[in-house]
């Protein structure tokens, strides 16, 4: 954003940005952006509180419908998962009040569902497993730790740099060759050659 001031002088100043990594428009906030940044974040916290699974998804609908009737409310400064924590522990305690009052009795009971995934589930996770285990395995050492660490760990490039006593940059640079390596190593099995 530009702003003159009396001189006449251009400044620019760079729109707010809350800590919580909401995107701030105006300082305005925009739902879809709340619920693409904190959805995950809505169903897990519900999902700790003990929720029962088959209500998460319409507990977290709840809490979002709450969230857009406050959403003028909220002060863009604070972080927002804490706020949004208030809201899916309200909607729970007010689901499990609810649910005492007034249980409901089903009229057949339903075959429990089993989490496992199915016979031939399990054998496309496990060819799945082993092909990224064998792509690995074409990855030079040093660029595999690099790949390792990123990739499947999450940890930061500048941690691992840090970790491994090397410069970011040869982190990254070892980071791009080996994701290279790794797409031909998975492209090169998937065609049966070795």
């Amino acid at each position: 954003m530009t702003n003159w001031d009396r001189s006449g002088q251009m400044t620019v100043v760079a729109p707010p940005v809350a800590p919580s990594g909401v995107i701030v428009k105006d300082l305005r906030v925009e739902l879809r952006d709340v619920y693409d940044a904190h959805a995950a974040y809505v169903w897990n916290t519900l999902r700790r509180l003990g929720a029962n699974p088959s209500d998460l998804e319409d507990l977290t609908h709840d809490v979002f419908v709450q969230v857009e009737r406050h959403l003028a409310e909220y002060d863009p400064v604070r972080p927002m998962k804490p706020w949004l924590f208030c809201f899916a522990f309200r909607i729970l305690s007010q689901h499990r009040r609810r649910v005492r009052r007034h249980p409901e009795s089903p009229r057949w009971a339903l075959d429990p569902v089993d989490p496992a995934p199915l016979a031939d589930q399990r054998l496309m996770i496990d060819q799945d497993r082993q092909l990224v285990i064998a792509a690995l395995g074409a990855i030079e050492e040093d660029r595999r730790a690099v790949f390792v660490l990123h990739e499947i760990d999450g940890i930061p490039m500048q941690e691992i740099a840090r970790t491994m006593g090397i410069p970011v940059n040869t982190a990254y640079s070892r980071l791009r060759v080996a994701r290279a390596e790794f797409k031909a190593a998975v492209t090169r099995l998937r065609r049966g050659e070795r």
